[in-house]
Protein backbone atom coordinates (compact mmCIF):
# COMPACT_ATOMS: atom_id res chain seq x y z
CA UNK A 1 0.00 0.00 0.00
CA UNK A 2 1.80 3.52 -1.38
CA UNK A 3 1.90 5.76 1.62
CA UNK A 4 0.80 3.63 3.97
CA UNK A 5 1.80 1.24 6.79
CA UNK A 6 -0.59 -2.07 6.23
CA UNK A 7 -2.88 -2.98 9.20
CA UNK A 8 -5.31 -5.38 7.47
CA UNK A 9 -8.48 -6.06 6.44
CA UNK A 10 -9.86 -7.89 3.49
CA UNK A 11 -12.12 -11.35 2.89
CA UNK A 12 -15.65 -11.91 2.44
CA UNK A 13 -17.24 -10.69 5.78
CA UNK A 14 -14.31 -7.75 6.25
CA UNK A 15 -13.65 -4.64 5.21
CA UNK A 16 -11.01 -3.69 2.41
CA UNK A 17 -7.44 -3.77 3.53
CA UNK A 18 -6.68 -1.47 6.17
CA UNK A 19 -3.70 0.98 6.21
CA UNK A 20 -2.28 4.21 8.19
CA UNK A 21 -1.88 6.89 6.10
CA UNK A 22 2.14 7.96 6.99
CA UNK A 23 0.95 11.33 6.20
CA UNK A 24 -0.93 11.40 9.19
CA UNK A 25 1.19 9.36 11.51
CA UNK A 26 1.93 11.97 13.28
CA UNK A 27 -1.45 12.54 14.86
CA UNK A 28 -1.05 10.19 17.30
CA UNK A 29 -3.16 6.82 17.94
CA UNK A 30 -4.56 3.94 20.35
CA UNK A 31 -4.10 0.82 20.61
CA UNK A 32 -6.17 -1.12 22.93
CA UNK A 33 -7.71 -4.19 24.39
CA UNK A 34 -8.06 -6.92 27.05
CA UNK A 35 -5.27 -9.06 28.27
CA UNK A 36 -4.36 -11.80 25.22
CA UNK A 37 -6.20 -10.15 22.47
CA UNK A 38 -3.23 -9.42 20.08
CA UNK A 39 -2.12 -5.86 21.34
CA UNK A 40 1.58 -6.69 21.20
CA UNK A 41 1.29 -8.09 17.98
CA UNK A 42 -0.76 -4.85 16.50
CA UNK A 43 2.11 -2.94 18.28
CA UNK A 44 4.82 -5.33 16.18
CA UNK A 45 3.47 -5.68 12.65
CA UNK A 46 2.91 -1.67 13.09
CA UNK A 47 6.59 -1.19 13.78
CA UNK A 48 7.69 -3.48 11.07
CA UNK A 49 5.75 -1.46 8.89
CA UNK A 50 6.97 1.96 9.86
CA UNK A 51 10.29 0.44 9.83
CA UNK A 52 9.93 -0.46 6.05
CA UNK A 53 8.80 3.11 5.38
CA UNK A 54 11.39 4.38 6.70
CA UNK A 55 10.11 5.65 9.83
CA UNK A 56 11.92 4.97 13.26
CA UNK A 57 10.42 3.37 16.08
CA UNK A 58 10.78 3.63 19.71
CA UNK A 59 8.48 1.08 22.03
CA UNK A 60 9.07 -0.89 24.82
CA UNK A 61 8.83 -4.16 25.62
CA UNK A 62 7.05 -5.39 28.50
CA UNK A 63 7.12 -9.12 28.32
CA UNK A 64 10.06 -9.57 26.50
CA UNK A 65 7.96 -10.55 23.43
CA UNK A 66 8.91 -7.63 21.02
CA UNK A 67 12.79 -8.57 21.02
CA UNK A 68 11.43 -11.27 17.75
CA UNK A 69 11.50 -8.07 15.91
CA UNK A 70 15.32 -8.68 15.04
CA UNK A 71 15.02 -12.27 13.69
CA UNK A 72 13.12 -13.62 10.97
CA UNK A 73 9.78 -15.46 10.96
CA UNK A 74 10.12 -18.87 10.16
CA UNK A 75 8.49 -21.73 7.68
CA UNK A 76 9.07 -24.41 10.68
CA UNK A 77 7.23 -22.33 13.10
CA UNK A 78 3.76 -23.97 14.43
CA UNK A 79 1.68 -20.91 13.08
CA UNK A 80 3.45 -20.68 9.97
CA UNK A 81 -0.17 -22.37 8.16
CA UNK A 82 -2.18 -19.65 9.90
CA UNK A 83 -0.34 -17.23 9.30
CA UNK A 84 -0.27 -18.02 5.30
CA UNK A 85 -3.79 -18.51 5.26
CA UNK A 86 -4.27 -15.08 6.95
CA UNK A 87 -2.25 -13.38 4.52
CA UNK A 88 -3.77 -14.66 1.71
CA UNK A 89 -7.05 -14.32 3.12
CA UNK A 90 -6.63 -10.39 3.80
CA UNK A 91 -5.06 -9.77 0.14
CA UNK A 92 -1.26 -9.32 1.71
CA UNK A 93 0.37 -10.91 -1.31
CA UNK A 94 3.76 -10.03 -0.82
CA UNK A 95 4.02 -11.87 2.71
CA UNK A 96 7.38 -12.71 3.28
CA UNK A 97 9.69 -13.38 6.33
CA UNK A 98 12.08 -10.93 7.30
CA UNK A 99 14.51 -9.70 10.28
CA UNK A 100 14.39 -5.85 11.50
CA UNK A 101 17.25 -3.41 12.46
CA UNK A 102 16.65 -3.76 15.67
CA UNK A 103 18.73 -1.65 18.66
CA UNK A 104 18.22 -3.13 22.36
CA UNK A 105 18.15 -0.46 25.16
CA UNK A 106 18.15 -1.46 28.84
CA UNK A 107 17.77 1.31 31.85
CA UNK A 108 19.94 -1.11 34.05
CA UNK A 109 22.16 -2.14 31.36
CA UNK A 110 22.04 -5.79 30.85
CA UNK A 111 19.77 -6.43 28.21
CA UNK A 112 20.39 -3.57 25.83
CA UNK A 113 22.67 -0.29 25.71
CA UNK A 114 22.53 2.09 29.15
CA UNK A 115 20.35 4.69 28.77
CA UNK A 116 21.50 7.49 30.86
CA UNK A 117 20.01 11.05 31.36
CA UNK A 118 20.51 13.39 34.30
CA UNK A 119 19.25 14.71 37.19
CA UNK A 120 18.71 18.43 35.50
CA UNK A 121 17.23 17.25 32.20
CA UNK A 122 14.50 15.49 34.15
CA UNK A 123 13.69 18.36 35.86
CA UNK A 124 12.01 19.37 38.81
CA UNK A 125 8.45 18.74 37.79
CA UNK A 126 8.98 15.21 36.94
CA UNK A 127 10.88 14.30 39.08
CA UNK A 128 8.55 14.86 41.96
CA UNK A 129 5.94 12.91 40.61
CA UNK A 130 8.84 9.75 40.42
CA UNK A 131 9.45 10.91 44.29
CA UNK A 132 5.72 11.12 44.75
CA UNK A 133 6.69 13.98 46.57
CA UNK A 134 4.12 16.25 49.20
CA UNK A 135 3.52 20.20 48.02
CA UNK A 136 6.23 21.34 50.44
CA UNK A 137 8.77 18.73 50.14
CA UNK A 138 8.02 19.47 46.33
CA UNK A 139 8.61 23.55 46.82
CA UNK A 140 12.16 22.73 48.55
CA UNK A 141 13.11 20.74 45.20
CA UNK A 142 12.43 23.22 43.24
CA UNK A 143 14.85 25.57 45.46
CA UNK A 144 17.78 22.97 44.76
CA UNK A 145 17.36 23.06 41.21
CA UNK A 146 17.43 26.52 41.41
CA UNK A 147 20.76 26.59 43.81
CA UNK A 148 22.03 24.61 41.07
CA UNK A 149 21.46 27.22 38.20
CA UNK A 150 22.34 30.07 40.33
CA UNK A 151 25.86 28.34 42.31
CA UNK A 152 26.91 26.39 39.07
CA UNK A 153 26.28 23.31 40.47
CA UNK A 154 25.64 20.82 37.64
CA UNK A 155 23.13 18.18 39.01
CA UNK A 156 24.35 14.73 37.18
CA UNK A 157 23.31 11.90 38.94
CA UNK A 158 21.47 11.26 42.47
CA UNK A 159 24.74 12.21 44.62
CA UNK A 160 24.84 15.29 43.16
CA UNK A 161 20.92 15.94 44.11
CA UNK A 162 22.16 14.10 48.04
CA UNK A 163 24.73 16.54 48.49
CA UNK A 164 23.14 19.37 47.02
CA UNK A 165 20.13 18.81 49.57
CA UNK A 166 22.37 18.33 52.58
CA UNK A 167 23.90 21.83 51.54
CA UNK A 168 20.59 23.39 51.28
CA UNK A 169 19.88 21.98 55.00
CA UNK A 170 22.78 23.52 56.26
CA UNK A 171 21.94 26.64 55.07
CA UNK A 172 18.71 26.70 55.60
CA UNK A 173 18.56 29.98 57.78
CA UNK A 174 20.35 32.48 55.31
CA UNK A 175 18.30 30.53 52.39
CA UNK A 176 14.81 30.82 54.29
CA UNK A 177 15.04 34.52 54.02
CA UNK A 178 14.90 34.65 50.02
CA UNK A 179 12.91 31.30 49.48
CA UNK A 180 11.09 30.64 52.70
CA UNK A 181 10.96 27.96 55.31
CA UNK A 182 12.77 25.15 54.66
CA UNK A 183 12.23 22.35 57.07
CA UNK A 184 15.04 20.01 57.93
CA UNK A 185 11.80 17.06 58.24
CA UNK A 186 11.02 17.61 54.30
CA UNK A 187 14.90 17.31 53.15
CA UNK A 188 14.72 14.40 55.44
CA UNK A 189 11.95 12.93 53.26
CA UNK A 190 13.09 13.70 50.45
CA UNK A 191 16.36 11.95 50.63
CA UNK A 192 14.65 8.83 52.03
CA UNK A 193 12.56 8.77 48.85
CA UNK A 194 15.95 8.90 47.09
CA UNK A 195 17.53 6.22 48.88
CA UNK A 196 13.99 3.99 48.04
CA UNK A 197 14.93 5.07 44.46
CA UNK A 198 18.99 4.39 44.50
CA UNK A 199 17.69 0.71 45.43
CA UNK A 200 15.41 0.50 42.63
CA UNK A 201 18.67 0.69 40.37
CA UNK A 202 17.43 4.09 39.65
CA UNK A 203 20.98 5.51 40.31
CA UNK A 204 21.75 4.06 36.78
CA UNK A 205 19.46 5.98 35.15
CA UNK A 206 20.90 9.16 36.33
CA UNK A 207 24.25 9.77 34.78
CA UNK A 208 26.58 10.40 31.82
CA UNK A 209 27.26 10.11 28.75
CA UNK A 210 22.83 10.92 28.46
CA UNK A 211 21.39 9.77 25.42
CA UNK A 212 21.65 11.37 22.61
CA UNK A 213 18.21 11.69 20.68
CA UNK A 214 19.66 11.23 17.32
CA UNK A 215 20.57 7.68 18.60
CA UNK A 216 17.11 7.17 18.25
CA UNK A 217 16.39 8.25 14.95
CA UNK A 218 18.51 6.90 12.67
CA UNK A 219 17.87 4.64 9.75
CA UNK A 220 20.16 1.67 7.82
CA UNK A 221 21.94 2.31 4.20
CA UNK A 222 18.95 0.62 2.72
CA UNK A 223 16.38 3.27 3.79
CA UNK A 224 14.97 1.47 6.42
CA UNK A 225 14.26 2.77 10.00
CA UNK A 226 15.88 1.57 13.10
CA UNK A 227 13.02 -0.17 15.56
CA UNK A 228 14.53 1.01 19.47
CA UNK A 229 13.63 -1.65 21.75
CA UNK A 230 13.64 -0.54 25.63
CA UNK A 231 13.73 -3.96 28.11
CA UNK A 232 10.80 -2.84 30.36
CA UNK A 233 10.19 -6.72 31.90
CA UNK A 234 11.98 -5.32 35.20
CA UNK A 235 11.35 -1.50 34.41
CA UNK A 236 7.95 -2.69 35.68
CA UNK A 237 9.02 -3.75 39.21
CA UNK A 238 8.72 -0.05 39.80
CA UNK A 239 6.46 1.17 37.52
CA UNK A 240 6.40 4.73 38.19
CA UNK A 241 10.10 4.93 37.35
CA UNK A 242 9.12 3.32 34.24
CA UNK A 243 6.14 5.97 33.23
CA UNK A 244 8.82 9.10 34.24
CA UNK A 245 11.40 7.79 31.95
CA UNK A 246 8.98 7.51 29.20
CA UNK A 247 7.52 10.89 29.69
CA UNK A 248 11.01 12.09 30.31
CA UNK A 249 11.71 11.25 26.86
CA UNK A 250 8.56 12.33 24.84
CA UNK A 251 9.24 15.95 26.80
CA UNK A 252 12.74 16.02 25.43
CA UNK A 253 11.45 15.37 21.76
CA UNK A 254 9.44 17.58 22.22
CA UNK A 255 12.07 20.44 23.67
CA UNK A 256 14.65 19.27 21.04
CA UNK A 257 13.31 18.68 17.51
CA UNK A 258 12.79 21.33 14.89
CA UNK A 259 9.21 22.54 13.61
CA UNK A 260 8.62 20.71 10.44
CA UNK A 261 4.63 21.33 9.78
CA UNK A 262 3.10 18.27 8.25
CA UNK A 263 5.91 16.00 7.13
CA UNK A 264 4.83 13.45 4.33
CA UNK A 265 5.71 11.30 6.94
CA UNK A 266 6.73 11.04 10.82
CA UNK A 267 10.52 11.86 12.11
CA UNK A 268 9.98 9.02 14.76
CA UNK A 269 7.05 6.82 16.33
CA UNK A 270 6.65 6.64 19.61
CA UNK A 271 4.64 3.60 21.44
CA UNK A 272 3.97 4.05 25.09
CA UNK A 273 2.96 0.69 26.32
CA UNK A 274 0.90 0.35 29.59
CA UNK A 275 0.05 4.06 29.38
CA UNK A 276 -2.28 3.55 31.92
CA UNK A 277 0.90 3.64 34.30
CA UNK A 278 1.23 7.20 33.22
CA UNK A 279 -1.65 8.82 34.58
CA UNK A 280 -2.48 6.61 37.53
CA UNK A 281 -2.98 9.27 40.39
CA UNK A 282 -1.17 11.71 38.50
CA UNK A 283 -1.05 15.28 39.58
CA UNK A 284 -3.61 17.74 37.35
CA UNK A 285 0.24 19.58 36.59
CA UNK A 286 1.33 16.31 34.84
CA UNK A 287 -1.72 15.71 32.80
CA UNK A 288 -1.97 18.98 31.47
CA UNK A 289 2.14 18.65 30.76
CA UNK A 290 1.20 15.34 28.61
CA UNK A 291 -1.76 17.08 26.61
CA UNK A 292 0.55 19.67 26.07
CA UNK A 293 2.81 17.42 24.53
CA UNK A 294 0.76 15.22 22.63
CA UNK A 295 -1.21 18.52 21.44
CA UNK A 296 2.27 20.20 19.97
CA UNK A 297 4.69 17.17 19.04
CA UNK A 298 3.28 16.35 16.14
CA UNK A 299 4.14 19.89 14.54
CA UNK A 300 8.10 18.25 15.43
CA UNK A 301 6.62 14.97 13.30
CA UNK A 302 6.65 12.55 16.33
CA UNK A 303 3.28 10.49 16.45
CA UNK A 304 2.72 9.44 19.73
CA UNK A 305 0.93 6.00 20.15
CA UNK A 306 -0.84 5.00 23.77
CA UNK A 307 -1.12 1.14 24.51
CA UNK A 308 -3.54 -0.03 26.94
CA UNK A 309 -6.21 -1.96 27.77
CA UNK A 310 -9.31 0.43 27.61
CA UNK A 311 -9.41 3.51 26.76
CA UNK A 312 -11.11 4.69 29.81
CA UNK A 313 -7.31 4.88 31.38
CA UNK A 314 -6.57 7.61 29.19
CA UNK A 315 -7.68 11.05 30.05
CA UNK A 316 -10.49 12.64 27.98
CA UNK A 317 -8.64 15.57 26.72
CA UNK A 318 -5.97 13.16 25.09
CA UNK A 319 -8.03 10.97 24.21
CA UNK A 320 -9.92 13.21 21.52
CA UNK A 321 -6.45 13.38 20.29
CA UNK A 322 -5.44 10.27 19.43
CA UNK A 323 -6.91 9.84 15.77
CA UNK A 324 -5.77 6.33 13.89
CA UNK A 325 -7.19 3.66 16.72
CA UNK A 326 -6.89 -0.34 16.67
CA UNK A 327 -9.47 -1.53 19.25
CA UNK A 328 -9.14 -5.22 20.31
CA UNK A 329 -11.90 -7.22 22.01
CA UNK A 330 -13.40 -5.34 25.28
CA UNK A 331 -14.53 -7.87 27.91
CA UNK A 332 -17.61 -7.06 29.88
CA UNK A 333 -18.05 -8.47 32.93
CA UNK A 334 -18.95 -5.55 35.42
CA UNK A 335 -21.34 -2.56 35.72
CA UNK A 336 -17.98 -0.35 35.04
CA UNK A 337 -16.91 -2.94 31.81
CA UNK A 338 -20.50 -1.87 30.17
CA UNK A 339 -19.93 1.27 30.45
CA UNK A 340 -16.42 1.42 29.49
CA UNK A 341 -17.26 -0.55 26.65
CA UNK A 342 -20.18 1.98 25.22
CA UNK A 343 -18.46 4.89 25.74
CA UNK A 344 -15.31 3.46 23.74
CA UNK A 345 -17.93 2.33 20.81
CA UNK A 346 -19.10 6.42 20.94
CA UNK A 347 -15.95 7.25 20.24
CA UNK A 348 -15.82 6.23 16.18
CA UNK A 349 -17.68 7.30 13.14
CA UNK A 350 -20.35 4.64 12.87
CA UNK A 351 -20.24 1.59 10.27
CA UNK A 352 -23.69 1.22 9.40
CA UNK A 353 -23.08 -2.52 8.15
CA UNK A 354 -22.87 -3.68 12.34
CA UNK A 355 -23.10 -2.07 15.54
CA UNK A 356 -19.69 -1.05 16.83
CA UNK A 357 -20.16 -1.65 20.51
CA UNK A 358 -21.12 -5.17 19.98
CA UNK A 359 -18.31 -5.94 17.46
CA UNK A 360 -15.68 -4.94 19.80
CA UNK A 361 -17.24 -7.32 22.72
CA UNK A 362 -17.15 -10.02 19.77
CA UNK A 363 -13.80 -9.66 18.02
CA UNK A 364 -11.76 -12.68 18.38
CA UNK A 365 -8.03 -12.78 19.19
CA UNK A 366 -5.67 -11.54 16.29
CA UNK A 367 -8.95 -9.20 15.02
CA UNK A 368 -9.72 -5.58 15.61
CA UNK A 369 -11.83 -2.62 15.16
CA UNK A 370 -10.06 -0.48 13.56
CA UNK A 371 -10.32 3.47 12.20
CA UNK A 372 -7.59 5.28 10.33
CA UNK A 373 -7.65 8.97 9.77
CA UNK A 374 -8.36 9.55 5.87
CA UNK A 375 -8.22 12.53 3.78
CA UNK A 376 -7.70 16.02 5.52
CA UNK A 377 -7.50 14.34 8.67
CA UNK A 378 -11.12 13.03 8.80
CA UNK A 379 -11.95 9.80 11.14
CA UNK A 380 -12.54 6.88 8.53
CA UNK A 381 -15.80 4.74 9.08
CA UNK A 382 -14.77 1.92 11.67
CA UNK A 383 -13.95 -1.29 10.68
CA UNK A 384 -13.75 -5.17 11.37
CA UNK A 385 -9.85 -6.42 10.54
CA UNK A 386 -8.10 -9.03 10.53
CA UNK A 387 -4.96 -8.00 12.19
CA UNK A 388 -2.17 -8.92 9.29
CA UNK A 389 0.84 -11.93 10.23
CA UNK A 390 4.39 -10.67 11.36
CA UNK A 391 7.16 -11.04 9.11
CA UNK A 392 10.09 -11.27 12.06
CA UNK A 393 9.61 -13.54 14.88
CA UNK A 394 7.36 -13.94 16.98
CA UNK A 395 8.40 -14.15 20.35
CA UNK A 396 11.46 -13.50 22.14
CA UNK A 397 14.72 -13.67 21.10
CA UNK A 398 17.03 -15.82 22.43
CA UNK A 399 20.44 -14.44 24.86
CA UNK A 400 22.96 -15.05 22.10
CA UNK A 401 21.22 -13.56 19.27
CA UNK A 402 20.45 -10.59 21.63
CA UNK A 403 24.02 -10.38 22.39
CA UNK A 404 25.15 -10.21 18.66
CA UNK A 405 22.49 -7.66 17.47
CA UNK A 406 23.97 -5.68 20.69
CA UNK A 407 27.73 -5.97 19.43
CA UNK A 408 26.81 -5.30 16.06
CA UNK A 409 23.99 -1.92 16.84
CA UNK A 410 25.32 1.56 15.40
CA UNK A 411 25.93 2.50 19.09
CA UNK A 412 27.80 -0.41 20.24
CA UNK A 413 30.19 0.82 22.77
CA UNK A 414 28.97 4.38 23.11
CA UNK A 415 27.08 4.45 26.67
CA UNK A 416 28.84 1.53 28.00
CA UNK A 417 31.53 3.06 30.10
CA UNK A 418 30.16 5.60 32.19
CA UNK A 419 31.73 8.74 33.12
CA UNK A 420 31.58 10.67 36.59
CA UNK A 421 32.71 14.47 35.39
CA UNK A 422 32.78 17.36 38.52
CA UNK A 423 29.66 18.15 38.94
CA UNK A 424 27.68 19.53 42.54
CA UNK A 425 28.97 16.66 44.61
CA UNK A 426 32.43 17.09 44.05
CA UNK A 427 32.28 21.33 44.16
CA UNK A 428 30.72 21.23 47.08
CA UNK A 429 33.16 18.25 48.80
CA UNK A 430 35.79 20.77 47.59
CA UNK A 431 34.06 23.85 49.28
CA UNK A 432 33.96 21.70 52.20
CA UNK A 433 37.58 21.03 52.31
CA UNK A 434 38.90 24.26 51.55
CA UNK A 435 36.01 25.60 54.31
CA UNK A 436 37.68 22.98 56.86
CA UNK A 437 41.09 23.66 55.78
CA UNK A 438 40.43 27.75 56.36
CA UNK A 439 38.83 27.20 59.80
CA UNK A 440 41.93 24.62 61.38
CA UNK A 441 44.38 27.34 60.14
CA UNK A 442 42.00 30.23 61.84
CA UNK A 443 42.16 27.45 64.66
CA UNK A 444 46.13 27.12 64.66
CA UNK A 445 46.58 31.05 64.25
CA UNK A 446 43.92 31.41 67.46
CA UNK A 447 45.75 29.14 69.51
CA UNK A 448 49.16 31.12 68.39
CA UNK A 449 47.79 34.31 69.90
CA UNK A 450 46.25 32.70 73.04
CA UNK A 451 50.13 31.32 73.62
CA UNK A 452 51.44 34.72 72.91
CA UNK A 453 49.04 36.52 75.20
CA UNK A 454 49.56 33.84 77.91
CA UNK A 455 53.57 34.41 77.89
CA UNK A 456 53.17 38.48 77.18
CA UNK A 457 51.32 37.87 80.69
CA UNK A 458 53.18 35.79 82.41
CA UNK A 459 56.24 38.08 81.70
CA UNK A 460 55.06 40.89 83.09
CA UNK A 461 54.14 39.14 86.31
CA UNK A 462 57.91 37.68 86.50
CA UNK A 463 59.50 41.49 85.85
CA UNK A 464 56.93 43.16 88.25
CA UNK A 465 57.77 40.60 91.11
CA UNK A 466 61.59 40.67 90.63
CA UNK A 467 61.58 44.54 90.74
CA UNK A 468 59.26 44.06 94.13
CA UNK A 469 62.02 42.02 95.94
CA UNK A 470 64.49 44.40 94.61
CA UNK A 471 63.16 47.50 96.13
CA UNK A 472 62.28 45.19 99.43
CA UNK A 473 65.89 45.01 99.64
CA UNK A 474 66.74 48.55 98.63
CA UNK A 475 64.12 49.66 101.51
CA UNK A 476 65.81 47.05 104.07
CA UNK A 477 69.25 48.10 102.81
CA UNK A 478 68.16 51.53 103.43
CA UNK A 479 66.27 51.12 106.83
CA UNK A 480 69.04 49.45 108.57
CA UNK A 481 71.58 51.67 107.78
CA UNK A 482 69.36 54.77 109.03
CA UNK A 483 68.90 52.09 112.02
CA UNK A 484 72.90 51.69 112.44
CA UNK A 485 73.58 55.88 111.85
CA UNK A 486 70.90 56.69 114.64
CA UNK A 487 72.18 54.43 117.08
CA UNK A 488 76.05 55.16 116.43
CA UNK A 489 75.18 58.67 117.44
CA UNK A 490 73.42 57.95 120.53
CA UNK A 491 76.16 55.87 121.51
CA UNK A 492 78.81 58.75 120.96
CA UNK A 493 76.42 61.35 122.62
CA UNK A 494 76.04 59.13 125.45
CA UNK A 495 79.85 58.29 125.79
CA UNK A 496 81.11 62.35 125.61
CA UNK A 497 78.65 63.18 128.35
CA UNK A 498 79.36 62.55 131.95
CA UNK A 499 77.91 59.02 131.82
CA UNK A 500 80.41 58.32 129.10
CA UNK A 501 83.24 59.83 130.84
CA UNK A 502 82.85 57.47 133.99
CA UNK A 503 82.85 54.25 132.12
CA UNK A 504 86.00 55.05 130.25
CA UNK A 505 87.35 55.85 133.35
CA UNK A 506 86.55 52.97 135.23
CA UNK A 507 87.30 50.81 132.17
CA UNK A 508 91.26 52.61 132.09
CA UNK A 509 91.24 52.32 135.27
CA UNK A 510 90.59 48.82 135.85
CA UNK A 511 93.04 47.94 133.00
CA UNK A 512 95.89 50.22 134.50
CA UNK A 513 95.38 48.52 137.79
CA UNK A 514 95.60 45.30 136.91
CA UNK A 515 98.46 46.36 135.39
Amino acid sequence: MDGKVFVGGGGEEYAEKQGLTLKYANRHGLIAGATGTGKTVTLQILAEGFSAAGVPVFLSDVKGDLSGLAASGSAGFKLHDAFTSRAQKIGFDDYAYAPFPVTFWDLFGDQGHPVRTTVAEMGPLLFARLLELSEAQEGILNIAFRLSDEQGLPLLDLKDLQSLLVWVGENRAELALRYGNISVNSIGAIQRRLLVLENQGANKLFGEPALELSDLMRTTADGRGQINILAADKLMAAPRLYATFLLWLLSELFEELPEVGDPDKPKLVFFFDEAHLLFEDAPKALVDKVEQVARLIRSKGVGVYFVTQNPDDIPEDILGQLGNRVQHALRAFTARDRSALRLAAQTYRENPRFDTEEAIREVGVGEAVTSMLMKKGVPGIVERTLIRPPSSQLGPLDGAARTQAMNTSPVAGKYEAEVDRRSAYEILRERAAKAAEAAEVAEQQEEEQDTARREFSAARRYSGSRVSRSSSRSMRIRADDSFGAAMGKMVMKELSGTTGRRMVRGILGGLFKGR
